[in-house]
């Protein structure tokens, strides 16, 4: 993991808005150290695509400054900043070979023949093209023109690659495909990398770090199992990963712990993450997986009868819905072993997790 410490890109108080009165991003200060690979995750309108663009040059803060490498650039347009980006629809030139559009951003630096062919060549080699230089954009798919997008990006030897939704277009297999491509590639570069997208699944994936936006904010800035594993507030939990939600009121507190009263449900003990008081209202957070099904008596703190609703099974592991401490929709994330997939709507059941398992999270 870089060191956290020595930030290659910082942003410093950065606000922006579009209209004089809204904030598209607010009072943002992150610290990004050279060669990570930084996600901005959030919804649409959360303010991450807009960092993006104020870090290339194509927006400009309203307040605040961006700094590279220790210096500003608030001053400098995007073609002066070093800067590599690669987008959803690729923006090769069609009228090109790959060869020339590999080679277009080395013409406009004026790097010398012999030396762009080197280039042009190791960039083609390094993306499993080689054969295919001769060919245009038209004449590839597009997990190849991606490929090609990306190795553009790369061949001049920016200080720094942006990405903006970069494999939207493609279908799942391919997605899955370049986003290992693309994180093997910066394992073996080692330069900075920073990466938007909504696809919580392929920022877990690729990431060093993810930052969670919402509202123009950034809600969590954390490794990925990280916030997985330990979300600090209810809209990461809910935007990571598929979480269970358990409504209720803190009636106890007992230092890292909280016992928390549930509507149908009684007394839930859980960690107390983000909670203000005894009294005050609470939300839950449990991760499906860490469900247990008809726990053995006595071993976990939490146990409740529950009811079939729902079994989907999904080849490695069965999807089952069941209604539970008066919710009809909470799910359950059981491995495929024998007697699992045996489960039938109707039945009853008893399920269970432990204290460290279930967070307990401001309501808000």
């Amino acid at each position: 993991m870089p060191d956290a410490s020595n930030a290659f890109v910082r942003f410093s108080d950065i606000q922006k808005t579009y209209d004089g009165e809204t904030l598209v991003v607010k009072n943002l200060n992150l610290d990004i150290p050279r060669g990570e690979f930084l996600t901005m995750l959030g919804p649409s309108g959360s303010g991450k695509t807009t960092t993006l663009m104020m870090l290339a040059g194509f927006e400009v803060p309203t307040q605040g400054s961006i700094l590279l490498g220790g210096r500003s650039i608030d001053k400098l347009p995007p073609h002066k900043r070093d800067i590599g980006m690669v987008f959803q629809n690729y923006a090769l030139f069609p009228h090109m070979t790959v060869e020339e559009n590999l080679a277009f951003p080395l013409k406009v630096r004026k790097i010398g023949r012999a030396e762009a062919e080197a280039r042009v060549k190791r960039a083609l080699d390094m993306i499993r093209l080689g054969a295919h230089g001769k060919r245009r954009p038209s004449q590839l798919s597009g997990g190849q023109q991606q490929r090609v997008a990306l190795a553009r990006a790369l061949v001049f030897d920016p200080r720094l690659v942006l990405m903006d939704e970069p494999l939207g277009a493609l279908d799942k297999h391919l997605r899955e495909q370049m986003q290992l491509e693309i994180k093997h590639i910066h394992q073996d570069l080692g330069v900075t990398m920073v990466y938007v997208t909504h696809d919580q699944s392929e920022a877990l994936t690729m990431s060093d770090r993810i930052a969670v936006f919402n509202d123009g904010v950034i809600q969590q800035l954390a490794a990925p199992a990280e916030l997985y594993e330990r979300p600090q507030n209810a809209f990461v939990a809910q935007f990571i990963g598929e979480n269970n939600r358990l409504h209720g009121k803190v009636v106890a507190m007992n230092g890292a712990t909280c016992n928390v009263e549930v509507p149908g449900a009684g007394n839930v003990q859980a960690l107390a993450i983000n909670v203000e008081a005894v009294g005050r209202p609470t939300v839950l957070s449990l991760r499906p997986e860490r469900v247990k099904l008809n726990p053995t008596p006595g071993s976990l703190p939490n146990v409740f009868s529950a009811r079939v609703a729902e079994v989907i099974y999904l080849g490695d592991h069965v999807r089952t819905r069941v209604s539970v401490c008066g919710h009809d929709d909470f799910v359950i994330k059981l491995p495929n072993s024998e007697g699992v997939v045996q489960l039938e709507p109707g039945t009853a059941i008893t399920i269970g997790w432990k204290t460290e398992d279930c967070r307990a999270l401001d309501a808000s």
